[in-house]
């Protein structure tokens, strides 16, 4: 029988299918049943019918990557998990600039992080069905470096030993639901303010790529000066923030894509040294290919990390690492309202575990710790709710692995709007903070106040926790710590000793 003969007249049977609940499922399947079309034809129909249109208990996508109960739109999940990554994509050649200084080959670095931020990514997605990236953690790297390997005169091999083990018990406090119940100790205000304060910060960097702000040794930060970096992010801040607020889909990777446009003919391209005042800068294409680098898997020493003498710096990693992936998840999901019917982070404890196996994996492939990303908050802002954005922002990550030289046409200066507007979106949970009721007031603001002040998440969380505890201990209102809030101040007082 010829290929364009064969016809699904009998499957399903036409009874069925007119009793199907969606008008556009029959439609569909009327299609797959039609004798006109070829095999070809009815397969791309049908495909397109099971990933997008089944209502046979859902689309085989909805059901593999979406919370029940959460809205699923493929369009916003897609979108979201491209500003994702193009507002993280910058820890693909930061992170190896940073560990090389240790000693460890950049190349090698580079394509760990590529493989790290992927399949974790990818995992958090499938198995958390969150939005959340996960890719090596910036001051997480920066802690691997100049406070261990160049400070304490540790090879990159013990130190990678080190981040295995901290990932090691990671996994275990995970599984066994300690992560949790840490989680679940937090107070609401301390949450709200959590947001808030990752919102700030995350602008803070926005606005310190741009050069809008520099630092001063007179008052700490001051205006940058106008040139070719400033304009450039001016304008593109002006035209992101006019699609938001005519709450236009994909804004914010317009806004990227204009800005990067923005910036070729203002910086260097090509070659050309001139520029827009004077400052060849901002892009310069620095070729097209690499090759993948696999060196440094299982490059790591495990018995030599294991001495009595270097367990302080296991703790380090594991405390640091805690309260700062703690604190982001929390914040971003305080922010991106992704909670379940208890107000509590929804599919925490998949998620954690995820996240605890990123930074067991980073040892073993040679990177330092990985962390969720607060830059997820970018994509939940286009629309991603479900782990297809994950899966979308990780699968983009691996191409990188041999065109990461490509990265320079992308220039720092182009996510820099984004993540700006990114801190506004993170105000919101800052409103339900009950500023009027101070022993609640007094520890959120510093909490909120601290993360970008010290750049650093986990200070913030650290004397947000101390602070509640102390204050509500002193004012009679012991009730409102709890001992599982106790313990993690202790282990905070813990990270501040070994910081």
């Amino acid at each position: 029988m010829p290929i364009n003969s064969y016809t699904f007249d009998r499957f399903p049977p036409k009874d069925v299918r007119d009793s199907l609940p969606n008008q556009v499922t029959r439609h569909y399947v009327d299609k797959v049943c039609d004798a006109r079309f070829n095999v070809l034809k009815k397969a791309f129909i049908f495909i397109k019918m099971l990933f997008v249109h089944h209502e046979w208990g859902g689309s085989m996508l909805q059901r593999l990557f979406c919370v029940e109960g959460e809205r699923f739109e493929l369009r916003n999940e897609i979108i979201g998990g491209i500003t994702t990554f193009l507002a993280s994509m910058y820890i693909i050649v930061v992170n190896p600039a940073i560990l090389s200084k240790s000693g460890m080959p950049f190349s090698g670095v580079l394509t760990a992080t590529v493989l790290v931020s992927a399949f974790s990514s990818i995992a958090m997605g499938i198995y958390a069905k969150n939005p959340i990236l996960i890719a090596p953690g910036m001051g997480l790297n920066a802690f691997f470096t100049y406070s261990v390997a160049l400070a304490m005169d540790v090879s990159w091999q013990t130190a990678l030993g080190a981040v295995f083990w901290s990932g090691v018990i990671f996994v275990l406090l995970s599984v066994f639901n300690i992560r949790t119940y840490i989680v679940r100790a937090i107070p609401r205000q301390l949450r709200f303010a959590l947001a808030g304060g990752i919102g700030l910060f995350i602008s803070l960097i926005g606005l310190e790529n741009a050069r809008f702000i520099v630092s001063s040794p007179a008052t700490i930060l001051t205006i940058g000066d106008l040139n070719s970096v400033t304009l450039t992010f001016v304008i593109g801040l002006l035209f992101t923030a006019v699609l938001v607020a005519r709450r236009v889909h994909g804004a914010l990777v317009m806004g990227i894509i204009f800005t990067t446009l923005l910036a070729w003919p203002i910086g260097r391209f090509w070659g050309d040294a001139t520029a827009l005042f004077g400052q060849p800068t901002l892009v310069e294409l620095k070729g097209f290919m690499s090759r993948p680098d696999f060196s440094l898997i299982f490059s790591l020493d495990l018995y030599g990390s294991l001495k009595l003498a270097f367990l302080p710096v296991i703790f380090a990693f594991l405390f640091t690492d805690l309260f700062d992936s703690l604190s982001t998840f929390i914040g971003v999901a305080e922010a991106g309202r992704l909670l379940d019917e208890n107000g509590e982070p929804r599919n925490i404890k998949q998620s954690l575990i995820v996240d605890a196996f990123a930074t067991l994996i980073s040892g073993i492939l040679g990177t330092s710790s990985g962390t969720s990303y607060i830059e997820s908050a970018a994509g939940i802002e286009e629309g991603g709710r479900t782990g297809l954005t994950a899966v979308v922002a990780g699968l983009l990550f691996l191409p990188f692995m041999f065109f990461s030289p490509l990265l320079s046409i992308v220039p720092a200066i182009a996510t820099a709007p984004a993540l700006v507007l990114v801190g506004v979106f993170m105000m919101q949970p800052v409103a339900k903070i009950n500023w009027f009721k101070y022993d609640d007031a007094i520890p959120a603001f510093l909490s909120f106040i601290l993360i970008p002040l010290t750049y650093s998440i986990t200070q913030g969380i650290i004397w947000g926790f101390l602070s509640w505890t102390a204050i509500k201990l002193l004012t009679g209102k012991k009730q409102e710590v709890s001992p599982t809030l106790l313990a993690i101040d202790l282990f905070a007082i813990l990270a501040l000793i070994l910081k």
